[in-house]
């Protein structure tokens, strides 16, 4: 039962780590803190003494307070769509693109993080077909990540 357990942990994460935008070493949000986007309102940068893995995805805090926090429920703080870009996942032909970390809403209580280089802001294009957009990346996700 143990070896059961272990396998299915060991496939969950791979299955996270797969799917989620990470670089090298697995770092999510290219080492910004999640927590803060929720307690300061802002994109902050997390520090690299500071960090804590979740299924195989690390993520970087601005202090211990906010490591804690997120301890305590994890998958209120991870972006949603695997930390890739919202709106390019809301396409009838989603795919996964990168994003800028200052670029994000917070919607229903879920981080959603966006592209936004070279003039193009996806958090702008979003925001004028939200409903919609998100209905199609919620779906999108779950034929991507199962």
């Amino acid at each position: 039962m143990a070896l059961l357990c272990w396998t299915s942990t060991a496939y969950s994460q791979s299955t996270k780590t797969k799917h989620f935008n990470t670089k090298r070493g697995n770092l999510a949000i290219k080492g910004y803190d999640p927590v803060s986007y929720f307690t300061e309102g802002k994109a902050v940068k997390g520090n690299a003494q500071i960090t804590h893995n979740y299924g195989g995805i690390v993520y970087r805090f601005k202090n211990a307070q906010n490591r804690n926090i997120f301890k305590q429920n994890p998958a209120k703080y991870e972006p949603m769509y695997g930390g890739w870009c919202a709106y390019a996942f809301g396409l009838d032909k989603p795919s996964k693109v990168d994003i800028n970390p200052r670029t994000f809403k917070i919607i229903g209580g879920r981080l959603y993080l966006f592209y936004n280089k070279l003039g193009t802001n996806t958090l702008k294009m979003w925001n004028k077909d939200e409903r919609q957009l998100k209905s199609k990346a919620d779906k999108n996700w779950q034929k991507i990540y199962k």
